[in-house]
């Protein structure tokens, strides 16, 4: 398990207007195949700007994995500057960036949530 920057916890807690994406290890080919299906990506982000605020990895190589969220959140990139970037396909850090685009709506791994709650942290 690794995080990086603020957890859902704490935005709930400040009540700030996020989007929350998710991928589950179980939709990653590369989990898969390696047997390691358990586990997910979560990551969160500023609903208006897109600003990546913090990120969540249980699973197969999560402390490797978490170095990609962590310089996003350091450097203030967005979802779509994750999204937009090549991650080679099967790996497991492809995780992360199905993970943004399912804050966006736009995963194509895993169905997108409908529900938003006032706050616009997605469920």
């Amino acid at each position: 398990m690794a995080t990086v920057g603020l957890t859902e916890k704490e935005v709930r807690e400040k009540a700030l207007p996020v989007l929350i994406g998710r991928f589950p290890f179980a939709a990653s080919g590369r989990a898969l195949a390696a047997g390691e299906p358990d586990g997910y990506v979560k990551v969160i982000a500023d609903k208006e700007t897109k600003k990546i605020l913090g990120a969540g990895i249980v699973g197969p190589e999560a402390s490797d994995l978490i170095s990609e969220a962590a310089l996003a959140v350091r450097l203030g990139a967005t979802l779509g500057d994750i999204a937009s970037t090549v991650h080679p396909h099967p790996t497991l850090p492809e995780a992360f960036h199905e993970a943004c685009e399912a804050a966006m709506g736009q995963a194509i791994h895993v169905l997108a949530p409908r529900s938003q709650t006032a706050q616009g942290v997605r469920s």
